[in-house]
């Protein structure tokens, strides 16, 4: 099996295994649909030989990648309670997310 090229990219306080080509659902990042977006925080580059690791982030690379869409995660249901109290919240909470596909290393 041939060792496949990856990257550990930091975005918006999360860690993300980036592969070429691959699609990324990430927080919500304001640009449009078709638009590019540059991610230079990056903590660790294999291309299958080799490992590059940053401390905490390699200099001087970057990836590049293209929005593909935004939208709104399922909801999450949030409910709050006090026992024999008559304390009771209900809320939901639908987080906001980009998919975005890697073009280049």
């Amino acid at each position: 099996m041939k060792n496949q090229m990856y990257a550990i990219v930091h975005i918006a306080g999360f860690q993300f295994r980036a592969a070429p080509d691959s699609v990324l659902r990430v927080p919500h990042i304001d640009e449009e649909v078709g638009g590019e977006v540059t991610l230079d925080r990056v903590l660790l580059v294999s291309d299958g030989d080799t490992v590059e690791v940053g401390q905490p982030y390699i200099e001087g690379r970057a990836l590049k990648a293209e929005v593909v869409r935004h939208g709104k995660d399922r909801k999450v249901i949030v409910f709050k309670k006090k026992r024999r109290k008559g304390y009771r919240r209900k809320n939901g909470h639908r987080q906001q997310f980009t998919d975005i596909r890697l073009k280049s290393f």
